[in-house]
């Protein structure tokens, strides 16, 4: 038996399980969100506020995308897991073929649709000149490299789940390094905008993707596959869409919300509103990957303990997810509210009015940002124990729960009303997931689990 293996059957080793996992997972998202934050830092330098909005506003199209990327390694990854828990390996191999199919096929249907609906998403969200030109520019290069994006967010997940998350983290660390000196030469020096900063990006992911690709297919990899023997399973495939919606729903939630965003700050403010409010979201993403990260490094073990039935680790694991997830939320905002000056001003190159409204939003935004990490760890527990359906009723719920919060505030309070939007609507979810999880955390040592559906 491999060691993975020895140490997840080790009934002394949860800790050690979940952080052999978490860190890995933690570090792969911080560095894959330090990309994206070095891309706003060298447009809001080079470009300014204009170039800020026009990539905000693209960022919902671009989410959506890595979104199915998302779909594609949280479900194949939680059902490898699975069948690696009941010690049925070719049932394994055939979800991560199945997989490879899927962000095949995904990607391509990415690329029509953008192809043809591209300018008017940004237009329904307000986009107008300067603002939609740049937003096209850099939509129109992630048109063609729309498979790159998919397995770039797919694949890491997959080798993780294949007992190497090392590997994974070391290949996302080597994309983003190739993203950051192209930033640099594209942006800075070709003087390229948002297009150069989108070809940074599709570069870097097509050489995640090609190395990604080679692992599975070479003597590392435990779930070795073979060009001879096509395994494609549209069973599994459907499984695995099934599983994965949920994290789709997440990322298609975020780029809703975005949207919408945008559209209402283009109503009740401008551009240099829709800049702020893109610098508020750098900032939040670093949390929010951490938190992705802790959700990410304990599906795993969670999925592992799930299909070996080994009740009691599943809920000590995840309340360990629960607690750092939480309590690093809480220091994130306190240390956002500290020093906001200093923050912003990695994104602003002295333009006053940007400063002052991206201070207001963080400080009113952002204030319950930790409740937004437990409802994402929650959908992904609910994912990792097989419970699709649930994962998905938060995901959703998250996403319908803001729209009456949108709605009517900014009516009723103008701009400000943007910004409460979100951290109200967080803590009413949370009134209702809260105790959602908690009782099924409980449930899994105080009944025996059923039986997993897994042919």
């Amino acid at each position: 038996m491999p060691d993975t293996l020895k140490e997840l059957n080790d009934s002394n080793s949860i800790s050690r399980t979940f952080w052999r996992y978490a860190i890995p997972s933690v570090a792969a998202m911080l560095v894959n969100g330090l990309y994206q934050v070095i891309d706003g830092i060298f447009v809001g330098h080079y470009i300014g506020f204009e170039g800020l909005a026009g990539i905000n506003m693209a960022w919902p199209v671009i989410g959506i995308i890595s979104g199915l990327g998302l779909l594609v390694g949280m479900g194949s990854g939680s059902l490898i897991s699975i069948y690696r828990g009941e010690g049925n390996n070719h049932k394994a191999q055939q979800t991560l073929s199945s997989g490879l199919g899927i962000i095949v096929l995904a990607g391509l249907l990415v690329m029509v649709f953008l192809a043809m609906l591209a300018p008017t998403l940004l237009i329904a969200q307000g986009a107008i000149g300067t603002t939609l030109e740049m937003g096209s520019a850099y939509i129109g290069v992630f048109t063609w490299g729309a498979v790159f994006t998919i397995a770039a967010g797919a694949l890491p997940m997959l080798i993780r789940n294949d007992n190497s998350p090392n590997y994974s983290t070391a290949l996302l660390m080597l994309g983003a390094i190739i993203n950051i000196v192209l930033d640099y030469l594209f942006i800075a020096h070709m003087d390229m905008g948002l297009k150069g900063a989108a070809i940074a990006t599709v570069i870097s992911q097509s050489v995640i993707t090609v190395i990604a690709v080679g692992y599975f297919f070479s003597a590392r990899s435990e779930l070795r596959l073979s060009l001879g023997k096509p395994t494609f399973s549209p069973a599994l495939a459907a499984r695995t869409i099934g599983l994965g919606t949920s994290s789709f729903f997440m990322y298609s939630y975020f780029s809703f919300i975005i949207a919408l965003h945008n559209k209402l700050f283009m109503t009740y403010g401008s551009p240099v509103h829709v800049g702020a409010f893109a610098i508020v979201g750098y900032l939040m993403t670093m949390y929010y990957l951490l938190s992705e990260g802790i959700a990410s490094g304990m599906q795993p073990p969670v999925s592992y303990y799930f299909g070996a039935r080994q009740r009691d680790k599943i809920r000590a694991t995840v309340l360990l997810a629960i607690k750092v997830v939480v309590i690093s939320g809480i220091a994130a905002v306190i240390f956002l509210n500290l020093y906001p000056e200093s923050l912003i001003s990695m994104f602003s190159n002295d333009d006053p009015q940007l400063a002052a409204e991206t201070e207001n939003g963080l400080r009113l935004h952002l204030f319950s940002m930790f409740l937004d990490g437990f409802i994402a760890l929650s959908s992904v527990y609910f994912m990792a124990v097989n419970q699709g359906g649930k994962a998905l009723a938060i995901s959703a719920g998250n996403m319908l729960v803001q729209l009456p919060f949108l709605y009517l505030l900014p009516q009723w309070i103008g701009v400000d009303g943007i910004w409460l939007s979100v951290p109200l609507s967080n803590i009413l979810l949370f009134l209702f997931v809260a105790p959602m999880v908690w009782s099924d955390i409980q449930s899994q040592t105080a009944k025996p689990m059923a039986l997993v559906k897994s042919h």
